[in-house]
């Protein structure tokens, strides 16, 4: 039986992937085999040594002690994808009610409550503050041509927007469903220089930390709009209240409001409703669910943010997999190891991330139960080994 441990409230539909015959949800176990969470802050949590994946049931794992976990060989788990099409929608709804200056107009209109048989008239005299303007011909700039970047791109264009797009580490499979109208940028720069509006999709890094900033803005067209549905910390604040002053920022979108942004005019704060929704935080339940049970039932990888990801077909044979460190010759002792079991290998794959790599073996010949306990202790002596399994 497999322990699973939740840390947040987790949508009944994902928590079912976990069938009752082979896993036992136990919120107060000390000694899971999988943690799934969402926002829950896990930095200052200790993690049992029996704990084999953590599952982030969506993208950002910033919650997680992630370093910490890979030198312990702990699999860690996003989901990318499946919010996807929520914060696409609400990209696209705060794009259009911005330009139209429809939460400013609302907000005015409830201030009329009370004026009885005037508020039409009123209405009437004081629409005129809250012409805005249409996007369709606008060139929207999108940062980040991922999951949520090239779905906002694609739905741009049928609203007949101009779209560019700067991404230098597009993937292939976004490339392929990424429309062909959707111009290229090969700098940030070009980006900033044509855009009417920008939306941005990156994930927070060193390298993107305080991305929108003075120098940024001074490339701007007057009056862009800035969306920010990715991290709070990719706009430097204090430069952002002075390109907001100097109208070169004419609305900033932002869904991480904080005690700053609030005094700021001309900011639209959303109270971080991005992925808000109950098909999303279903898809990613399921999402996170099915790959922490992958992982400990054929140890399968795919979408780890710190693993290499890996898989073969599972053929019910036993299996060894092992978490090492990228080295030369660590495959080369773990056969030699089976070797001296007399087992032969059917199918082999062995993917590398950074100073770690990480092995799958499947066995060709039947395995006595008996020397499974020998033989993961043979390999787990191996300098380098961080973790071994035999399923």
């Amino acid at each position: 039986m497999y322990t699973i441990k939740t840390l947040n409230n987790i949508a009944e539909c994902g928590l079912n992937i976990f069938n009752k015959d082979t896993y036992t949800i136990d919120n107060d176990s000390t000694n899971p085999d999988g943690i799934v969470l969402r926002s829950f802050n896990m930095h200052n949590v200790e993690i049992d040594e029996n704990t084999k994946a953590i599952a982030r049931a969506g993208a950002g794992v910033n919650n997680i002690p992630v370093d910490a976990c890979t030198e312990r060989g702990i699999v860690v788990f996003n989901t990318p994808g499946a919010n996807a099409n929520a914060v696409k929608e609400l990209v696209l709804t705060t794009l259009m009610a911005s330009s139209r200056n429809l939460f400013a107009g609302v907000e005015w209109t409830k201030s009329l409550s009370g004026k009885g048989n005037e508020v039409p008239k009123l209405v009437e005299a004081g629409k005129k503050q809250f012409v805005g303007k249409e996007i369709k011909g606008k060139t929207l700039g999108v940062i980040g041509l991922g999951a949520v970047g090239a779905l906002v791109a694609n739905d741009a264009l049928d609203l007949d927007m101009d779209v560019i797009g700067f991404d230098p580490f597009i993937s292939i499979d976004t490339a392929w469903n990424l429309s062909r109208n959707v111009q290229r940028a090969m700098t940030m720069d070009q980006l900033f220089a044509v855009s009417d509006y920008i939306t941005v999709h990156v994930p927070l890094t060193e390298n993107t930390k305080g991305m929108f900033n003075e120098e940024a803005f001074g490339i701007m067209k007057p009056g862009v709009h800035i969306l920010n549905f990715s991290r709070g910390e990719l706009v430097n604040e204090e430069d952002m209240a002075v390109a907001i002053e100097k109208g070169i920022v004419g609305k900033y979108i932002t869904d991480f409001p904080n005690d700053n942004i609030l005094k700021m005019n001309n900011v639209i704060p959303i109270p971080h409703l991005g992925a808000s929704t109950k098909e999303s935080e279903e898809n990613c339940a399921i999402m996170a669910s099915r790959q922490v049970k992958e992982y400990l039932e054929t140890g399968n990888i795919k979408n780890s943010v710190n693993l290499p990801n890996a898989s073969l077909p599972f053929a019910g044979k036993r299996r060894v997999t092992a978490f090492h460190k990228n080295v030369p010759n660590m495959v080369g002792q773990i056969t030699s190891a089976l070797s001296e079991y007399n087992l032969n290998i059917a199918d082999m794959v062995n993917r590398s991330r950074g100073d770690y790599a990480y092995t799958i073996i499947d066995i060709d010949n039947k395995v006595n139960g008996d020397v499974i306990p020998s033989l993961q202790e043979k390999i787990s002596q191996i300098e380098g080994i961080v973790t071994v399994r035999v399923i």
